[in-house]
């Protein structure tokens, strides 16, 4: 069994309120959920406008397919015309990592 995250750091396009911001990466977070079947969060900059920091994960029976769902959550945040992504960081675990 294999674990992997995503963490995606974005900038947001004109946001001025927290309540904006909330409208442009919610429905990221649902879209993420529904159509890649993982779990995502805004998982960080909560006290800041214009950036959010979003985290994901899925769990999969191997490394390859979790690359695979979380280079495809990559590229279709990276394509949201309102936000920029300024980072993205992968990293895996495996039930085979703690013997």
């Amino acid at each position: 069994m294999y674990v992997g995250c995503l963490e995606l750091d974005l900038l947001l396009g004109d946001v001025r309120s927290l309540k904006q911001k909330r409208s442009l990466v919610r429905p990221v977070v649902a879209e993420l959920r529904r159509r890649y079947d993982v779990s995502a969060a805004e998982a960080g900059h909560h006290d800041l406008h214009r950036r959010a920091l979003v985290g994901v994960a899925v769990v999969a029976p191997d490394r390859a397919h979790c690359v695979e769902v979380l280079d495809s959550c990559e590229r279709w945040v990276a394509g949201r015309p309102e936000m920029e992504l300024l980072s993205a960081r992968q990293w895996f675990s495996s039930s085979k990592d703690e013997t």
